[in-house]
């Protein structure tokens, strides 16, 4: 696993999705900025933890599959549903 290559492309994705950008969020009495929730994503030298999920190995499809999406400079498709307009 190219740890480096993940923490750029996280990185880029982070850009991409407005990092350090307030959002503007209607209240009843008016409006206020609020900056998007983070959604945490841990890796180990033998697998990764996203959100505070399940431990995911290398070697499970599903996490090999994510961490594709991610170098390949793409949201995880397994997070689409969850958030359809992105993070």
């Amino acid at each position: 696993v190219d740890f480096d290559l993940i923490l750029e492309k996280v990185k880029d994705l982070n850009v991409l999705a407005g990092e350090g950008i307030s959002q503007i969020e209607h209240t009843p009495g008016g409006a206020r900025l609020r900056q998007p929730e983070p959604l945490p994503l841990t890796l180990y030298q033998n697998g990764i933890v996203m959100f505070n999920g399940p431990f995911r190995p290398y070697e499970d499809p599903s996490t090999q599959q994510c961490l594709q999406d991610i170098m390949d400079g793409y949201f995880p498709s397994e997070l689409q549903t969850r958030y359809p307009d992105g993070v």
